[in-house]
């Protein structure tokens, strides 16, 4: 039987070549409208709290343009939850941040920080806006997102995509990540994924039951540079499509 895995955009790195240089060019809206019009189910864009690449305005913009959702990635505390409930997109992923990092270095640890979380996300819980949150497929992790009261989950791929271009614990990776959205399921948590996905590494992500939501931006960004926009998002999908057939 046929799955349809939605597929989530993120064009931060087009708003980061824009901030190279400044001015308007490339047009982060422009690139929003790409990714609807070429098929994708959402567009992910994170509002990090040193703004070094999408920022508030960008994220007027989008959602003023465009007509499928938006999923927008915050760190978990109160300016960011203020501007998510300011603009109020359909999806929230919170997701962890560290100024020093070049890129989200793994997922967000719920259960350390559970108490802290409960008392920071009442606000944002109480509105329409979905939420997930982005974690380590570990089963710890998941029945703290539960605890919380959050119904979804993105598990970062990060290891597993590592490990495959090492070529090493490959098939470990993907049984973490298997038995994790098993245990998901069994405890009513919608599971999404993302994190260092490529033409190459996608096809087993893709494959695994239980997974309904894939984003996938620097990969797209990059190969768009040599092919297009539209025409990286098409072969994703195309590539994602088959893999989970």
């Amino acid at each position: 039987m046929n799955r349809y895995i939605r597929l989530g955009i993120n064009i931060d790195h087009v708003a980061t070549l824009r901030n190279a240089r400044g001015g308007n060019f490339p047009d982060v809206t422009k690139a929003a409208k790409i990714v609807e019009e070429s098929g994708a189910d959402l567009i992910t864009v994170h509002v990090r709290e040193d703004r070094r690449h999408i920022n508030e305005n960008d994220l007027k913009n989008i959602l003023s343009t465009v007509n499928i959702p938006v999923n927008l990635e915050i760190a978990a505390n109160s300016e960011m939850i203020e501007i998510a409930t300011q603009y109020n997109p359909k999806f929230v992923c919170f997701v962890p941040e560290n100024r020093k990092e070049i890129t989200t270095e793994g997922g967000l640890d719920v259960a350390k920080n559970f108490k802290v979380l409960s008392k920071v996300l009442k606000s944002i819980s109480e509105t329409k806006i979905n939420l997930s949150i982005f974690i380590d497929p570990d089963k710890e992790q998941i029945k703290a997102t539960k605890d919380l009261g959050i119904s979804t989950v993105e598990f970062h791929t990060g290891s597993y995509a590592n490990n495959f271009i090492k070529k090493e614990n490959i098939v470990r990776e993907l049984k973490k990540i298997e038995e994790n959205i098993i245990f998901a399921k069994e405890n009513g948590i919608n599971c999404h994924a993302g994190h260092g996905l490529t033409f190459e590494n996608v096809p087993k992500i893709a494959a695994l039951p239980g997974i309904i939501e894939l984003n996938i931006g620097h990969f797209i960004i990059a190969d768009s540079i040599f092919n297009g926009l539209q025409n990286s998002i098409l072969k994703m999908r195309n590539i994602i499509t088959q893999a989970s057939t």
